[in-house]
């Protein structure tokens, strides 16, 4: 006779198709019970009874239907006389009844038991092992699901695991800590030990669990809401056909931007709405940065229109399309055509305005140009940085030259505060290339100094070495000089490890 016939084995596993997930820890949760289940179905002897059904799902399925294991377990017994049937009941249910008055949690009942005949305490300490194993057990996956959680699922599978385990804790009959016997007592003697630190440090497991849920589940609400608002902000920046409409777009898109990253930091939602973040930046920025020169485009076409009959309209849409411009940074890929265009509706401008400035401040702007386009891709060497910062200082003349009472004073100092700071940045990189130059051509004396009388002593040799060393790290990044500096310094750094 086998433990498991066919009868209850396809009510089982009927059950276990119920409670299994389609994700992939709840096909491993399967497959376990399965096997477990076949293991049975082939193994020969005593049919297996409900305790011993429940035991084989119930640690990996905490919800499995008790209704079904009762169902199994009587398809699972053979069939008998009615006589046995009836006195084996009777039998069943006076030993089952006293067993469960002696496993009451009283001490007077108890505390007897527990010193004269404690096997008869064994269903207490089963279930509590029981009990215990299945909040361990559900614990351990909780953790791994809640802390090293890749999408919302996991966090929601590690929610009802954290939820078994809490039953499970529930059912702990921590009433008899401290009652004899302690330790649970087999069939081969005891050897586990339950404990109220125990117990203590399970609780306070399952709640930080339970705490790590609920602040990851609440954190994916904005996390949501900012995603959804930044698809609609961008569909709505594509559709747009106005400079208002999508100034309008960049607003929301801001805000959608924004309450990303005011999600609590240590949840999921957070690490995932970072490792999205700098995309939505970038194509943020490139939408705003691209309405600035679209809407700097328009005010032209709507200059151009009214420069005849009303050359102050055209004048103040130019300067609406100048102040579009003036917002691109420097250090934006698009900068150099908003330069172009920015000197082009300046031109415009002041000749409508002051032709005398405007000659300067557009003769100004060209000098600036050429010394932007010159100071892309570095490094430059000292001779090129000396040309880059005369094309500054002459743009810097060109709008000194423009007096008080003209009308384009107020521009050109807005562009002369704007032209000095770039040459200061640039005398800033010219000394810098000075410097490190110098500093790279002594560390090379240095170095051939040693090479041709290096010094007997290892110590002194050392000391040599760090000194070139040293000298090395003083040559700064962007230079010319930087490059050859760090092949060298490696190659110091491995001779002085010898």
């Amino acid at each position: 006779m086998y433990c498991l016939n066919k009868k209850a084995w396809q009510i089982l596993h009927d059950e276990v198709q119920k409670c299994s997930g389609n994700d992939q820890v709840g096909k491993i949760e399967q497959e376990i019970v399965i096997k477990r289940l076949k293991k049975l179905r082939s193994q020969q002897g005593s049919p297996a009874g409900l305790d011993e059904l429940r035991d084989t799902v119930i640690d990996i399925y905490p919800q499995f239907s008790e209704s079904t294991l009762k169902q199994a377990a009587r398809a699972n017994q053979p069939p008998g006389i009615f006589a046995k049937i009836k006195w084996a009941t009777i039998l069943v249910s006076s030993s089952a009844g006293i067993l469960w008055i002696i496993n009451l949690p009283y001490p007077m009942i108890r505390w007897p038991v527990a010193k004269t005949i404690p096997i008869l305490l064994l269903p207490s300490y089963m279930s509590m092992d029981y009990h215990y194993r299945g909040v361990i057990d559900n614990l351990e996956q909780a953790d791994q699901l809640v802390n090293k959680a890749t999408s919302p699922a996991d966090i929601n599978r590690g929610a009802k695991k954290v939820q078994a385990a809490k039953k499970n804790l529930e059912k702990l009959p921590v009433w008899f800590l401290g009652y004899y016997p302690q330790a649970y007592c087999g069939l081969f003697g005891c050897s586990w030990r339950f404990t109220l630190d125990e117990f203590e440090t399970a609780r306070q497991r399952v709640a930080r669990i339970d705490a790590i849920v609920f602040q990851d589940q609440n954190a994916f609400t904005p996390f949501n809401q900012g995603e959804q608002i930044l698809k609609a902000a961008k569909q709505q920046y594509e559709q747009a056909n106005s400079t208002k409409d999508r100034e309008q777009a960049i607003a929301s898109w801001q805000e959608g931007i924004d309450q990303l990253a005011e999600i609590p930091q240590g949840t999921l939602a957070a690490k995932t709405a970072q490792s999205k973040l700098k995309a939505y930046k970038r194509d943020f920025e490139n939408a705003r940065i691209g309405n600035f020169i679209t809407a700097a485009q328009e005010f032209d076409l709507a200059a151009e229109k009214a420069k005849q009959q009303q050359p102050q309209t055209a004048s103040q849409l130019w300067q609406q399309a100048v102040n579009r411009i003036n917002q691109v940074p420097l250090e934006n890929p698009r900068y150099l055509e908003a330069q172009k265009l920015l000197a082009f509706y300046q031109g415009k401008l002041q000749s409508v305005v002051d032709p005398h400035s405007g000659r300067l401040i557009e003769g100004a702007k060209e000098f600036a140009l050429a010394a932007a386009q010159a100071s892309q891709n570095p490094p430059h060497t000292d001779t090129q940085w000396r040309q880059i910062a005369k094309l500054w200082s002459t743009a810097i003349e060109q709008l000194q030259r423009i007096r008080v009472e003209e009308p384009g004073y107020l521009e050109a100092q807005k562009l002369l505060a704007t032209y000095q700071t770039n040459l200061g940045i640039i005398e800033t990189r010219l000394q810098a290339e000075i410097e490190s130059k110098t500093s790279l051509q002594q560390a090379n004396e240095q170095i051939q100094s040693l090479i041709t009388a290096p010094p007997s002593d290892s110590q002194q040799l050392k000391g040599q070495i760090q000194g070139i060393i040293n000298q090395l790290k003083t040559i700064k990044s962007g230079t010319t000089a930087y490059a050859e500096a760090q092949t060298l310094l490696l190659s110091a750094q491995n001779r002085l490890k010898q």
